[in-house]
């Protein structure tokens, strides 16, 4: 189930990264929030979608090899960070789009962590 979840999360994150880096102002226009913080910064977009593609490679290589699973915590611990700087907008009440931030930052961070963590008995390549 690890590696189904892990392999969904990974084509998710190459497609928003390889988005990001292709299509940069569609993305930001798309994107709930992200035209609320500023400008466009085409840097800064594609800087970050770099990082959606690290992340989607880690959890992809957890789906197709399951002995990497170092990959995929490396991969999800940006996940992770970006799920937990939402959450503390959310908290904050500093985020216009609470909802689709849970469902789409959040709860793909917290499965990206469980996906990646090794089951018992799991060996590193």
């Amino acid at each position: 189930m690890k590696r189904w979840i892990a392999g969904i999360l990974a084509l998710f994150n190459l497609a928003n990264g390889l988005a990001m880096l292709s299509a940069g102002p569609l993305w930001w226009s798309l994107v709930p929030g992200a035209a609320d913080t500023g400008p466009f910064n085409p840097h800064l977009v594609q800087d970050v979608g770099i990082a959606f593609i690290a992340a989607g490679l880690g959890l992809a290589a957890r789906a197709l090899w399951p002995a990497w699973w170092p990959a995929a915590v490396a991969g999800a611990a940006f996940l992770a960070g970006h799920g937990a700087l939402h959450l503390v907008m959310i908290a904050g009440g500093h985020d216009r789009h609470a909802a689709s931030d849970l469902v789409a930052v959040v709860l793909p961070a917290a499965l990206a962590l469980y996906s990646a963590l090794p089951n018992q008995g799991d060996r590193h390549a």
